[in-house]
């Protein structure tokens, strides 16, 4: 396929800077107060029949007719609703990587001009150094100094230019040579990494305290991830208990999210595009879980575009998932024939970005992009902190 057929207008006002708010009304001696509260699991939830090729927005009452609250307008599915979906037996698989504060500011040597940081990966513990990415760029050489922090504790010396904007940092931090306490002095002066297109819409182009746990899933646990995996972070813990009480298993994979789904696609021809390679990990006890699921003629629900390319990568030709430790750079986009998971949640994504191409071809191009259509039309939110897409394959 081609990049210019995922194309599609985007009203700026339907990208999400922050996670879903509800507002709650408190009764006191005084009156009624309303104010709002983050509530991950109550944003919207669209449903792609892909068999039926039916497409739900609303909540049905007992007759099977669209719900309407107090005003008539109709009531939309929320996210906590997915529960309704699934049946005691089938399996939820989710990536449980762990986003770290990777975005830092700090000074350069003797001009003192700022710089910005955004931390990749650790290449070597013990020399301390990292893959990181500056900005701006073109001031940042090889040899130059960086500072973080007022006291100079926490400095960094250019050593490698490795692309246009990519650089090799080794930490000038000694603390005994204890690494942990390295790491939390260096995460300590970091922010949680939200996208580029938030922070650049934000009123102050910071993140807040609050978007650390915001930006990270509530049963991430593996850290290396610098964006989370963003359909994940719709569950909170009051649904994940409803799950278990519904007998809806978790399982578990790893994949260390990267950069390279938020970057723009340059070759009209998809097949042309080359992924970053990002860490993944997946353990015996995921795939005995996912693979007695699917013997067991139950449904497998992929939670997110990272853990279908992670099932994908490790899935073998018999449809039964394999342990993996290593790295992928899967590009999936229509048509492809997918081989573990028969379901999938995937949150409302940008035109033209990898994340919508992977969910156009699990669900079909033409029932995904009608699903996009109405999402657009209907103020659905879009991005890491929208509103997101169940497909079934019923």
């Amino acid at each position: 396929m081609k990049l210019s057929q995922f194309n599609f207008k985007l009203p700026e006002a339907q990208v999400a800077l922050y996670p879903h708010k509800a507002k709650r009304v408190v009764k006191t001696a005084n009156g009624e107060r309303t104010f709002e509260v983050t509530r991950r699991d109550e944003s919207r939830l669209m449903v792609l029949h892909k068999k039926s090729e039916k497409i739900e927005m609303y909540k049905k009452d007992a007759e099977g007719n669209d719900m309407v609250d107090a005003e008539g307008n109709p009531v939309f599915l929320q996210f906590k609703d997915i529960v309704n979906y699934f049946d005691e037996g089938d399996t939820f698989i989710f990536n449980d990587t762990k986003v770290f504060p990777a975005r830092l500011y700090g000074t350069k040597e003797k001009t003192d001009a700022k710089i910005e940081v955004f931390l990749l990966r650790e290449l070597n513990q013990e020399m301390r150094l990292w893959d990181v990415l500056v900005e701006p760029a073109r001031k940042i050489r090889i040899g130059n100094k960086l500072f973080f922090d007022d006291v100079n504790e926490m400095v960094a010396e250019v050593i490698d230019n490795t692309t246009s904007r990519g650089r090799t940092l080794r930490f000038l931090y000694d603390e005994d040579g204890q690494h942990d306490v390295f790491k939390r002095s260096l995460f300590a002066l970091g922010e949680a990494p939200l996208p580029r297109y938030i922070i650049d819409k934000r009123e102050n182009h910071h993140a807040t305290e609050e978007d650390m746990d915001d930006f990270q899933c509530v049963f991430a646990e593996k850290e290396g991830a610098v964006t989370a995996p963003a359909t994940g972070l719709h569950f909170s813990r009051e649904l994940m208990k409803k799950l278990e009480i519904c007998g809806i298993q978790p399982a578990f994979i790893t994949l260390h999210c990267g950069l390279g789904n938020f970057h723009e696609i340059e070759v009209e021809d998809l097949t042309k595009h080359k992924m970053d390679s990002e860490q993944m990990i997946i353990g015996k006890e995921c795939c005995d879980l996912v693979n007695q699921t699917k013997l067991a003629g139950h449904h497998v629900c992929a939670i997110g575009t990272s853990v279908v390319k992670a099932t994908e990568s490790a899935v073998g030709t018999d449809g039964m998932l394999k342990e993996f430790d290593g790295w992928t750079n899967k590009f999936i986009f229509p048509p492809y024939d997918f081989g573990l998971a028969d379901c999938m949640v995937a949150n409302f994504y940008h035109p033209e970005s990898p994340l919508m191409m992977s969910t156009a071809a699990f669900g079909g191009y033409d029932l995904v992009y009608s699903c996009y259509k109405k999402a657009v039309k209907n103020g659905y939110m879009f991005g890491c902190f929208g509103d997101s897409l169940l497909i079934l394959n019923d």
